[in-house]
C-alpha cells in the first residue's frame, strides 16, 4: 500500500473491521498518517507531502501538564 499523504510504500495495516473485512486503517511509518481503506483517493490531495521536507517540518509543541 502506497501512502496517499507522501507516497511512501513503508506502510502497514493498523486495524482491521471488527465485524467481516468492511474496512481496514492502514498507518504511513515515514509521515505517520492514518486512513482507511474506504476513503476515496482524491481526500489525500489536499495533504500531500514529499518525504524530504517531513525533517523540517515544524514540531507540535507538547501540551503541558494541567495544574490540579
Amino acid at each position: 500500500m502506497t501512502c496517499p499523504r507522501c507516497n511512501s510504500e513503508d506502510t502497514r495495516v493498523m486495524v482491521k473491521s471488527p465485524v467481516g473485512d468492511e474496512w481496514e486503517v492502514y498507518v504511513c511509518n515515514t509521515c505517520y498518517y492514518s486512513w482507511r481503506s474506504t476513503e476515496t483517493p482524491d481526500i489525500h490531495d489536499v495533504f500531500k507531502l514529499k518525504p524530504e521536507d517531513i525533517p523540517n517540518l515544524q514540531v507540535i509543541p507538547p501540551v503541558p501538564p494541567l495544574d490540579k
